[in-house]
């Protein structure tokens, strides 16, 4: 058992509000990490120039349950050109009317499950990512509070679903899958919570989390 699972879910809300307390995005791109990929393995993969990068952003929700935290995940259309069928942040490309990274993620989390911004609560931001599709992606951490209602865009949405947040943090949940590349083999982040997997960029920013919560 790690520390993270020894906290109790009023523990657990309180150190990620102080941990992400005063995060900002981050400036320079060139320092964002490689979205879903072991730091072991990131000298594998051909780091995308920051200037072909195109911005986007993603809201990592966290329910505020009475029985403690959960994190709000979708299962994205399997008829989608990137990355269908598999389990990810609400978000997306950062438009032009988007003012930050925040009304990015916000706006496309509405377009996209119809949550609400009257319900999110943001506290802070995760490491950004760049990802493999050509996007540099914002995660931007809210806390929701219950109550609301969802209306998934079947365009873009298979599920929404909900899963511990305590779970997904637990370290024995957490691995990783390879995929063979010129040069090596790329370790993927792997998270199994029940019967869902988490993997990829997603689960890497989930990791992002974990680093920053276990931090002294």
């Amino acid at each position: 058992m790690n520390a993270l699972s020894r906290l109790s879910p009023a523990e657990l809300k309180g150190l990620i509000e102080e941990r992400l307390k005063g995060t900002v995005p981050l400036a320079d791109i060139r320092q964002a990490r490689l979205g879903g990929i072991t730091i072991e393995s990131a000298h594998l993969a051909e780091r995308l120039p920051a200037e072909h990068a195109r911005p986007a952003a993603v809201l990592v929700p966290l329910v505020d349950r009475t029985d403690g935290l959960t994190v709000l995940l979708t299962q994205r259309a399997a008829h989608l050109k990137n990355h269908a069928g598999q389990v990810s942040f609400p978000g997306g490309r950062q438009e032009e009317e988007d003012e930050s990274p925040l009304a990015a993620a916000l706006r496309e989390t509405e377009e996209e499950i119809g949550l609400s911004r009257t319900f999110v609560r943001v506290v802070g931001y995760l490491e950004s990512h760049l990802i493999f599709t050509g996007f540099h992606v914002v995660p931007v951490v809210g806390l929701i509070k219950p109550g609301f209602t969802l209306a998934p865009d079947p365009k873009e949405v298979a599920e929404v679903f909900e899963v511990p947040l305590a779970d997904v943090l637990d370290a024995a949940n957490h691995g990783t899958r390879t995929r063979e590349v010129s040069g090596g083999v790329l370790h993927i982040y792997n998270i199994e919570v029940g019967e869902r997997v988490i993997w990829g960029a997603t689960a890497g920013m989930i990791m992002s989390l974990y680093r920053l919560l276990r931090e002294p």
